[in-house]
């Protein structure tokens, strides 16, 4: 997405248009494999490269979202995602 800025009509009457197009934010660190036992917590933690850039967590095709199974944290580049209860189904 792109921000567009134009010059007030009190200012000029010129129609120039800026665009300013945001870099995309990139992995600086991926996520790593955890091993946890079943019934534990597995903590999951990527860095980014821009700080509170929003962070989408899915396993596959599927949207995770915060609640009694899931934790989403993000300071500055870093997110982290707490999966609580680990199950099989979880790897």
């Amino acid at each position: 997405p792109s921000t567009s800025f134009f010059p007030s009509p009190s200012c000029s009457r010129s129609k120039s248009r800026f665009y300013f197009i945001a870099l995309p934010a990139l992995f600086k660190q991926e996520l790593q494999n955890t091993e946890a036992e079943e019934g534990g917590t597995a903590t999951l933690r990527c860095e980014l490269t821009k700080p509170k850039a929003p962070v989408e967590w899915r396993k596959g095709d599927v949207t995770l979202y915060p609640g009694l199974k899931y934790e989403m944290k993000q300071q500055g580049c870093a997110a982290e995602l707490v999966i609580y209860d680990l199950e099989l189904d979880d790897s």
